[in-house]
């Protein structure tokens, strides 16, 4: 099953150097997810033929203009589309007024469902609980109410092998059984465990969204042992002291966390990056210094959660 993250914008503040806002699409299936839409988001999703009317839940990680300022024009393009399927928007509360606020100014009247998930109060919590995935958020230390996104596979069945369920005169409607971890019963009253007619089901696999932060080792335990973890850079080393100013983090704090927290185990995804600097290089040298297991948030790449690990342009 495909489970993947493409970039749309990897800046932070403003657009400058031809870097959108932040901006990125987590596919799971046939579904996709956006979190947060900066500014141009409908412009990436056209430039990189990503199909929107797939995307049924939005989730917004807090209310700095470079994170949600493109919302109201996706929203708006999604209803003179004619859309009609509902479109689930988590994000802080206070978004949701802001929202009908300007679609009440544009006297716009909605052909879909909007539904609203205030994100409120700080600590781990279950947002979405879908067939085959979990999304739940977790606070950051940024300069306003801010939220990170947890995104973890459920358990799948165990795999039947077909030739050793054969021997065995396993009937097919007990390969349902077998995949939720039953042993068989032969006619003959002999137990067949179910190890030696099965594969055990891959590792779950989990993708973590840390959006602004300080660095805060308090998000360990929320993204330990994720496969993928993205988490903001907006600074290199050298301006650690306008991180602090500003509640972002830099390379290498950005690295040391994930270290703690991924171990040798998953990779790093930064980006958030400032428009003070044009050249992307020096952010992925000086994070590989601490974890060599870093990549670069380009705009237009996919990147593929778990293993083989890869990223597609």
């Amino acid at each position: 099953m495909p489970f993947a993250v493409t970039i749309l914008g990897n800046n932070s503040a403003i657009p400058s150097h031809e870097r959108f806002p932040t901006a990125q699409v987590v596919t799971y299936e046939d579904e996709l997810f956006l979190i947060d839409c900066g500014e141009g988001t409908q412009m990436q999703l056209a430039r990189y033929k990503i199909r929107r009317n797939k995307i049924h839940h939005i989730f917004i990680s807090h209310l700095h203009g470079d994170h949600y300022f493109g919302l109201i024009g996706l929203i708006n393009s999604f209803n003179l589309l004619q859309r009609t399927e509902p479109l689930h928007l988590y994000a802080p509360a206070e978004l949701e007024s802001i929202i009908w606020r300007q679609l009440e100014c544009a006297a716009t009247t909605l052909h879909f469902t909007l539904h609203f998930h205030p994100l409120q109060v700080p600590g781990f919590q279950l947002i979405a609980d879908l067939p085959h995935l979990r999304i739940s958020c977790f606070p950051t230390k940024h300069r306003i109410l801010c939220f990170g996104f947890l995104f973890e596979e459920k358990p799948r069945h165990r795999k039947v092998i077909p030739e050793k369920a054969r021997e065995a005169g396993v009937p097919l409607n007990f390969y349902k059984n077998l995949q939720q971890g039953e042993d068989y019963v032969s006619a003959t009253g002999k137990i067949i465990p179910n190890e030696e007619l099965t594969l055990p089901p891959p590792q779950p696999r989990k993708y973590a969204y840390c959006a602004d932060t300080l660095y805060d080792e308090g998000l360990i335990p929320y993204i330990a042992g994720c496969d993928l973890v993205y988490h903001e850079t907006t600074y290199l080393q050298q301006d650690l002291h306008r991180a602090i100013e500003r509640f972002h983090s830099t390379t290498l704090q950005a690295a040391t966390l994930a270290r703690k927290a991924l171990q040798d185990k998953g990779k790093l995804l930064i980006g958030h990056f400032s428009s003070r600097y044009e050249r992307l290089e020096d952010f992925e040298n000086e994070c590989r210094s601490i974890f060599p297991e870093t990549y670069l948030a380009l705009q237009g790449a996919t990147y593929f959660v778990g293993t083989p690990w890869k990223a597609r342009m």
